[in-house]
């Protein structure tokens, strides 16, 4: 699945772009917007995207308005973003080195333009994409969006206000986020919940002590309480 953030101020092009887009394939989601103000409203969503298609020139009538450029420095200093494809869509044709320059553009199509155009850069952007499909979650930490690959957490524990989570090389505490709100990211069977305040990845359990009703996880030397509740489904998930 490949999300997609379009800004294109021109309503018959948006209607267009989002068409092609969608006709390209049943697994893209394009979030459009029609302004800098929604773009920038998209980006501060807990939403990760994959690509970015934006119009350089927000205002036809304006030549020097390149706000779609001022969009794209502002994704580029985001740490998830710095390196996520970029196609730019430019009437001006002497716009079109500065959006290379300025964002690392992937590449820019020239209006008007041509479905086989669009679905040719963004059809490359895809294949690529589709080379990587590790499962991943976005957490929001301090007004940042994060991205984190699902394989590299091994297990998560409620903390006040928040969760913590214990991740391969590292530790992430997150406020204002619950375990029942991350259990609805978290790939179906691979998480559990082994106690009301624990949830762990399958993929990095040592060894279930179910005499001792705890858990030891790989990398963590402390092991996971088992919840009384949650105890059959332990005992189901040992026998698997």
């Amino acid at each position: 699945m490949a999300r997609i953030l379009l800004l294109e101020d021109n309503e018959q092009s948006r209607t267009a772009l989002i068409k092609i887009l969608e006709e390209l394939s049943k697994d893209i989601t394009v979030d459009a917007a029609a302004t800098l103000a929604e773009a920038r409203e998209l980006l501060d969503s807990t939403v990760s995207f994959d690509l970015f298609l934006l119009d350089v020139n927000l205002d036809p009538d304006n030549e020097k308005d390149a706000s779609g450029l001022t969009f794209a420095e502002e994704v580029r200093n985001i740490r998830n973003y710095e390196v996520t494809p970029m196609i730019m869509i430019t009437s001006i044709a002497s716009l079109e080195i500065s959006a290379y320059r300025k964002v690392h553009c992937y590449q820019y199509i020239i209006k008007p333009f041509k479905k086989s155009e669009v679905t040719t850069a963004v059809g490359k952007i895809l294949d690529h994409l589709q080379t990587d499909e590790r499962a991943a979650i976005v957490i929001k930490k301090d007004s940042i969006n994060y991205r984190l690959y699902c394989d590299e957490i091994v297990y998560i524990q409620a903390i006040p206000r928040g969760v913590c989570l214990y991740l391969k090389t590292e530790k992430l505490a997150v406020l204002y986020l619950t375990i029942r709100q991350l259990m609805e990211k978290l790939p179906a069977g691979v998480f559990f919940q082994c106690h009301r305040m624990f949830v762990v990845n399958q993929n990095y359990i040592k060894y279930y002590d179910l005499v001792n009703q705890v858990i030891q996880m790989e990398g963590y030397p402390e092991g996971i309480d088992i919840g009384g509740t949650y105890k059959a489904e332990c005992r189901r998930r040992m026998n698997e």
